[in-house]
């Protein structure tokens, strides 16, 4: 499979589309773009918005995330809930409050335990916690076993996101019944337009909401198959239905003023099905991680 999303501001998506596609399918492709808040380091009067690594503030009485048996989770960013114009977005967040983002990143065991979404005894190793607004929250030390990361101050900024021809949304509009994760005949797939798409934009990024930005394959089918089980072929239409219930919370990029790596130039992933999001469950989100 090739990867290809983009993300950018709507004058700039529809030119592109007029380039590339006929005016009936660009029109189509349009209406299917998604608002996303896109994370990028804050400087001078940027209003802050989250923040990469530096010390989480966790609720009184809420223990600091730990993968039994193998260690405490390291902290990867904060998201402030009312910073964000989550108003645009088409997912229900929180008005108020933070999420806070942790994962067992291997700094404990030198990288021996690996978190992986087709292994489910290693799903403790990612976490997402929900802090309310009005929760007193502690001044706390991270473990001693971890180097918290350096603290990066994050901005925000809307911009529409463009999925992957082969994203359930909208291969169901322009090849309903095709190959789950595949290339299909249509001109949304042609190599003209993906290599258009790529060439805009290649960069993953911090986000909040819209399509994610794989570094590999679609991450939505990895977390439905990993939810099955990897019971169900890819020809089920049982796969291709949950793939679909599944939206991105959030994903976070290498960064190098944070000195994060994932893996070769990766990237982490936090998706939530929508009612799930709604209910503030946010301990049934589901995670991975992509690397090149």
């Amino acid at each position: 499979m090739i990867r290809h999303m983009t993300h950018g501001s709507p004058e700039v998506l529809r030119s592109l589309a007029s380039q590339h596609l006929p005016t009936d399918v660009a029109e189509q492709w349009l209406e299917l773009l998604r608002p996303s808040v896109q994370l990028g380091a804050a400087t001078g009067s940027d209003s802050v918005a989250g923040h990469l690594g530096g010390r989480p503030k966790l609720a009184t009485g809420v223990d600091w995330p730990v993968w039994e048996g193998h260690g405490p989770l390291s902290f990867i960013a904060s998201i402030d809930c009312a910073a964000l114009p989550s108003q645009t977005l088409d997912i229900d967040l929180p008005k108020s409050g933070t999420l806070l983002f942790f994962y067992f990143d291997g700094q404990v065991d030198g990288g021996e335990a690996l978190v992986l979404v087709e292994d489910r005894d290693s799903w403790a190793g990612a976490r997402v916690l929900y802090v309310p607004e009005d929760a007193d929250v502690p001044d706390r030390e991270t473990p001693g076993e971890l180097q918290p990361y350096p603290l990066v101050p994050l901005t925000a900024r809307v911009e529409m996101t463009a999925g992957e021809p082969w994203h359930p949304r909208i291969r169901e509009v322009f090849a309903p019944g095709a190959p789950l994760g595949q290339r299909y005949d249509h001109p949304v797939c042609t190599q003209e337009f993906l290599d258009a798409l790529w060439e805009f934009d290649d960069t993953v990024g911090h986000q909040v909401g819209g399509y994610a930005h794989p570094v590999q394959n679609p991450v939505e089918i990895e977390i439905a198959e990993a939810v099955l089980e990897g019971k169900v072929s890819w020809e089920d239409p049982q796969l291709s239905d949950e793939t679909g219930s599944w939206v991105l919370l959030a994903q976070f990029d290498s960064e190098d003023a944070a000195g994060m790596m994932w893996g070769d130039c990766g990237a982490l992933y936090w998706l939530i099905r929508p009612k799930d999001l709604t209910d503030r469950r946010f301990d049934r989100a589901m995670f991975t991680w992509q690397c090149s």
